[in-house]
């Protein structure tokens, strides 16, 4: 999912508010040797209309890339391929929602799934959450109030938090889903991004229920701009999404840079990114922790894994309004209140360490300490 600024920032300003890595993350010569490996094939089928759930190679070969890092077993007529995690989304709210249906959503969320929410007039119901995720006892209570269509979640190393749902909640969400109908919806783009311990079990780990519908991306391990990701479910919810009407129309989707990631994936490119990936992130995440504390600023969580750290001021504070000043002052952030969908969390703000090196870091997180010191 994009998840960028939304306005022109002036030039030698530190963007902490981006979501996304930098440019010298970008695996430009191993997508050229994934593409120079697909191309010399001699087999041109992947450039012509596709089965509607993706190409079954691909999918064969990132069944088995999740299976050995996930940690259970996958089949590939679990998996729906999609441009990203955003166009995920808007298959399922089309497939699975009707307009003025309610659904729950964390609070806080990712702030530009909202707007994917709004676009399909859809009631957005906020459930709180704390260090071990989605509060699942305050979802009880909503569920005797509502009928939700979905539960929108995104479990591990949530943005904008960093936290993660732990596996006693995991189940129980599983076993709410069931008892009163509605799908979840796990935005699980993370999943593979952990710098310490591995997290608990994707929500994927579920999909026999026939509830869970595990989103995941190839934006956040390799590159954004292959728009590629996926849906793993039960069969019967995908073959919902294959009667959509721009999928019969269109074939599957993305056959092209499917078959470029299938060679990255054969290859071992991608095994070798990953790593790189998480020695990487993980030397970012450490600098802008050790960074925060020598300026006095401790995050609500510590995340050990993702993009983000999640930032709580005093609850008087504005960081909305704090902002212009803190671009005047060479550091951009995302206020906290964008990923409310109530309007909360003024006090709030979100860091990203996925962009910038090390020194980049402590020089923005100085330069943030100094405009808070001075509010």
């Amino acid at each position: 999912m994009l998840d960028v600024t939304q306005t022109r920032i002036p030039q030698g300003v530190i963007d902490l508010g981006v979501g996304h890595p930098s440019l010298g993350l970008l695996p430009l010569e191993e997508l050229r040797q994934a593409a120079l490996h697909r191309l010399s094939q001699g087999n041109p089928a992947f450039l012509q209309y596709g089965a509607e759930p993706g190409d079954g190679y691909f999918r064969t070969e990132l069944a088995g890339f999740l299976s050995r890092h996930y940690g259970f077993s996958l089949e590939p007529d679990t998996l729906f391929v999609t441009a990203g995690v955003s166009q995920a989304l808007d298959l399922i709210c089309t497939a699975f929602t009707r307009p003025g249906q309610v659904i729950f959503v964390e609070e806080p969320t990712y702030f530009l799934s909202l707007g994917i929410f709004r676009d399909h007039h859809l009631e957005v119901v906020a459930l709180p959450t704390d260090a071990d995720g989605l509060d699942i006892t305050a979802l009880e209570a909503a569920l005797r109030q509502h009928q939700p269509a979905l539960v929108y979640t995104i479990p591990t190393f949530q943005n904008p938090t960093g936290a993660t749902l732990s596996q006693q909640r995991r189940k129980r969400l599983v076993e709410l889903s069931q008892e009163y109908g509605f799908l979840i919806v796990a935005d699980e783009v993370y999943q593979l991004l952990y710098y310490h311990q591995s997290p608990p079990l994707s929500l994927g780990s579920f999909a026999a229920a026939g509830t869970v519908l595990s989103l995941g991306s190839f934006s956040k391990i390799l590159a954004p701009g292959l728009r590629l990701g996926w849906i793993q479910a039960a069969p019967r919810l995908l073959h919902t999404l294959t009667r959509n009407g721009m999928v019969a129309s269109g074939g599957g989707l993305n056959p092209f840079a499917s078959a470029i990631v299938r060679s990255a994936l054969e290859l071992g490119l991608q095994e070798q990114h990953l790593h790189k990936l998480r020695n990487t992130y993980r030397g970012r995440l450490e600098t802008l922790l050790e960074a925060l504390r020598q300026n006095g600023l401790r995050p609500r969580y510590t995340p050990e894994g993702g993009y983000f750290v999640w930032l709580e001021l005093d609850p008087a504070a504005d960081s909305q309004v704090l902002l212009e000043q803190a671009i005047q002052a060479g550091v951009r952030y995302q206020p906290g209140v964008r990923f409310s969908s109530q309007g909360n969390f003024a006090h709030a703000l979100r860091l990203c360490f996925a962009y910038y090196d090390s020194a980049e870091l402590k020089k923005g997180i100085q330069r943030l300490a100094a405009v808070l010191r001075s509010s």
